[in-house]
């Protein structure tokens, strides 16, 4: 899949999988950041994503950032087709789940995005009698 893609900061990396079996790209922020406790941060992550047609992309926190003390905020991001203009640049929601300031560097890997496809659901609906029979 071809996936165009611009990054607000050239000098940082474009995503990567980490292996040849991995199902998400990694993603970081392009600035350094100190979250205080129980703070959300919404973070730049250096990148504007064109999603392709059929798919959404997904955004959720790696493995490890709980370990940092971090969550993702909003649990999972969902990146529609149609955000990829020039302010559009994927964010990061963390939220700092500790009692002390967390601080994250620049090209952190924090969180994963991966393209999952879609469809567009048409409804059929139903009267009650037709649900309960």
């Amino acid at each position: 899949m071809l996936v165009r893609i611009s990054r607000i900061d050239p000098t940082l990396p474009l995503p990567a999988y980490q292996t040849s079996v991995s199902v998400a790209f990694d993603l970081s922020p392009r600035v350094d950041a100190t979250i205080q406790p129980n703070e959300l941060a919404l973070l730049p992550a250096n990148l504007i994503v064109e999603v392709p047609q059929g798919y959404v992309l997904l955004i959720a926190g790696r493995s490890s950032l709980p370990k940092r003390g971090l969550v993702l905020a909003n649990s999972i991001g969902v990146i529609d087709q149609d955000y990829h203009g020039p302010q559009d640049e994927l964010r990061l929601q963390l939220r700092n789940i500790t009692n002390a300031p967390v601080t994250v560097k620049r090209g952190d890997r924090l969180a994963q995005g991966f393209f999952v496809p879609v469809e567009r659901a048409e409804w059929q609906e139903l009267q009650l009698e037709e649900v309960t029979a």
